[in-house]
């Protein structure tokens, strides 16, 4: 008797507890409309399964990071342990990866099922047997959903084959707006996208910003993202200026003390359709950072809430602009704590990685969850991840967003020209150090030098070509989902 494997889904939507280090992080989940799971293992198939006289089933929960022909690999939540299982006696590929729907499901009596793919985090039911761990039942308990703009990376392909080194070295720059010359540096350089800041509307119309846009897009050869840091409250762009925007943005705290998530919500919609209107593409937001201390550098700027509200807020306020068409941008990864403004120079964390998985991840999971097309990391050295460079230029931080996190989107660098970068690395080689990192986006206030030194690294050998069109894959199947290219 073939024994079963089932891929079960959970309805309800849910945070499921941070992991330990080294381990997996889990998400939210959105309710899915299937049927529980009903006795999918027999005692008949176990006895079938099993070489043991009385085998003991075991529970193990973990995510899936590798499935084979006949197993897969397990890496198990609390303690990080990477473990091997076999799949039942008489099991194959297909019956693990047969699919019913709800429907059908409901109608047969069937448990809802579909295939179990890497990323999937389940609860393994298993017996073991001569060394050998055999599952005889997967549950799912939760899929983070595919970042939409993977379902663009064949046209990405497309638009590389045609573009020169120099025009994909451009691609990994999303930088400050120059003051002069916008749209001329847009056709030399070939940036991914334009930052802009304060000077670009004060004293402008709506109709004057809008020109100005639409003049950068006309020069590049490649849509452009065009980018604002509109948190609202100490941090805004568009929303000093009342001609632009009427009333001013709140920040998250001050929109929360007044009407909870549904006036954030409320807020977040028409932040986004004003920066649309003036051909604006992407908001550098939200501030995923968890502080309850007012005494906290970042403070003002986030929700001021703890690690669990600071995710139901990061979620809604990614499927939100999700829907208004706006890109989005989880900052600062891995959470900045009550560390010290890295603008001005080096901030130590000495946080156990426990700390980060089981409060600073959350939001960004959350985020994740919800599909949010980007995440900025921060300046800070996370002793617990790489004590000797900024998460910003550490591979290791970007392997924990990675692995740990599974965010398969653009990641971007925090301002390179910010004096915990500039001061200590310089200019050309922060750069290159932060593409070697995994960064897609370098962003900068400076960039020339930068782009140069880039450049120069891929002709050298420094930087391969293949570490490049990774980036700017990904950077172009962003621009794709949010309709900046076609």
């Amino acid at each position: 008797m073939k024994s079963k494997i089932t891929a079960l889904f959970l309805c309800g939507a849910f945070f499921l507890a941070g992991c330990a280090a080294g381990g997996i992080s889990e998400r939210s989940v959105m309710p899915t409309e299937v049927k529980a799971a009903e006795d999918s293992v027999t005692p008949e198939d176990t006895a079938a399964l099993s070489p043991m006289p009385t085998p003991e089933l075991k529970t193990l929960l973990g995510m899936i990071v590798e499935i084979g022909e006949s197993s897969f690999v397990l890496k198990e939540k609390s303690s990080g342990e990477t473990l091997s299982f076999l799949f039942g006696d008489g099991l194959d590929r297909a019956v693990t990866h047969s699919v019913h729907s709800a429907e059908t499901a409901a109608a047969e009596s069937l448990p809802s099922v579909r295939t179990i793919e890497a990323g999937d985090v389940v609860e393994t039911l298993y017996f073991e047997s001569a060394g050998e761990r055999i599952a005889a039942q997967i549950e799912l308990k939760e899929k983070a959903p595919d970042p939409p703009f993977n379902l663009y990376e064949d046209r990405a392909e497309e638009i590389m084959r045609e573009m020169t080194v120099e025009e994909k070295v451009g691609q990994l720059f999303f930088v400050r707006c120059p003051e002069t010359d916008a749209a001329e540096t847009a056709a030399e350089y070939h940036p991914a996208g334009y930052i802009l800041f304060d000077r670009d509307f004060k004293d402008k119309t709506k109709q004057e910003v809008r020109a100005a846009v639409d003049r950068y897009q006309q020069a590049a050869d490649i849509g452009m993202l065009i980018g604002v840091d509109e948190e609202g409250g100490t941090v805004k762009r568009v929303g000093k200026y009342e001609q632009l925007c009427g009333e001013t943005f709140l920040s998250p705290q001050e929109l929360y003390a007044q009407g909870g998530t549904e006036a954030v919500l409320e807020d977040t919609a028409r932040k986004s359709e004003i920066l649309l209107e003036l051909g604006i593409n992407v908001n550098l937001a939200p501030v995923c950072d968890v502080s309850t201390s007012p005494d906290d550098f970042i403070y003002e700027r986030t929700l001021g809430k703890d690690a669990v509200e600071t995710a139901e807020y990061t979620a809604a306020v990614v499927e939100q602009m999700n829907k208004s068409s706006i890109g989005c941008t989880l900052k600062h990864f891995p959470g900045y704590g009550s560390n010290e403004d890295t603008h001005t120079g080096i901030a130590q964390d000495t946080r156990p990685y426990d700390e980060f998985a089981e409060n600073d991840f959350l939001p960004f999971e959350a985020g994740i969850a919800q599909n949010a097309g980007s995440v900025l990391v921060c300046h800070n050295i996370v002793e617990c991840m790489d004590g000797n460079r900024p998460a910003s230029l550490s591979p290791e931080v970007h392997e924990v967003l990675r692995d740990d996190l599974g965010f398969s989107g653009v990641i971007m660098t925090d301002d390179l020209y910010m004096d915990a970068i500039r001061g200590e690395y310089g200019t050309g080689e922060a750069a290159v150090l932060a593409v070697q990192a995994g960064n897609d986006l370098v962003l900068s206030s400076q960039f020339e030098a930068q782009y140069d030194a880039v450049l120069e690294a891929v002709k050298n050998g420094t930087l391969t070509q293949e570490r490049i069109d990774e980036s700017v894959r990904r950077v172009l199947c962003w621009k794709l989902s949010l309709g900046i290219i076609d």
